[in-house]
């Protein structure tokens, strides 16, 4: 489906959000936020915690704590458990290697811009097999200093290989429609990862693709 008033363009870079939209990295992000929340003595018998798929950590721990202190302490008890447990309790969405493989042979310059930090998403992309693909692997900070989807964004675009290129985001959640749109980027919404329809349509994005298959196919028909 097709967002009415937008054009796809001929795009040169493609920035791709990670978890819901390259990895089901779902059960490993909910097993540690269970463990976290525990931990800091939270009550989730009867919070969805699939809606903190994708939002970057201390958004949603500031959620529940108001003390900078705490956030920090969650986020480092989160950090310590997924790199042991968590980050390997996932899988690759079915299509996505031929879609990057598809994509890269075709000249795209393809990128990451994703919530996890740039030390925490590179080993899981190089266990998955998906780092190869990837020209550069663009990241949140361990600390604060790069901490949201538009900063991430931001930070990726300003790498030396994507200037007077023209860029588009690929993502599942508001922060990455978001993330394009404070960056004057236009962005392509994947319907197979956690974020609704409706969440995506809000931003009117260029196009909503079914599966990596629809997306890629639509991306190489711009470029005829």
């Amino acid at each position: 489906m097709k967002a009415r008033n937008k054009t796809l363009l001929h795009y040169d870079a493609i920035l791709f959000d990670v978890d819901g939209t390259l990895i089901d990295s779902a059960p490993g992000i909910i097993h540690t936020l269970q463990e976290v929340f525990c931990t800091m003595g939270v009550d989730v018998s009867g919070i969805n915690l699939r809606r903190y798929l994708g939002p970057p950590l201390r958004k949603s721990f500031g959620e529940h704590f108001t003390d900078p202190a705490l956030i920090e302490k969650a986020t480092d008890l989160y950090r310590t458990s997924y790199a042991v447990k968590g980050s390997h309790e996932c899988a690759v969405f079915p299509g996505v290697p031929q879609m990057l493989q598809t994509l890269k042979d075709a000249g795209f310059l393809l990128c990451t811009a994703t919530s996890k930090p740039t030390k925490v998403v590179t080993p899981i992309l190089e266990e998955q097999g998906l780092a190869p693909y990837f020209d550069f692997i663009g990241g949140a900070s361990m600390d604060e200093s790069r901490d949201t989807k538009t900063e991430v964004v931001r930070y990726v675009l300003s790498q030396p290989a994507l200037q007077g290129k023209r860029v588009l985001m690929v993502g599942d959640r508001n922060d990455d429609m978001r993330g394009a749109a404070d960056c004057g980027l236009d962005a392509a919404g994947v319907l197979y990862g956690y974020g609704s329809r409706e969440e995506l349509e809000a931003f009117h994005p260029v196009l909503l693709a079914e599966s990596c298959a629809d997306l890629t196919d639509r991306l190489l028909a711009a470029r005829v």
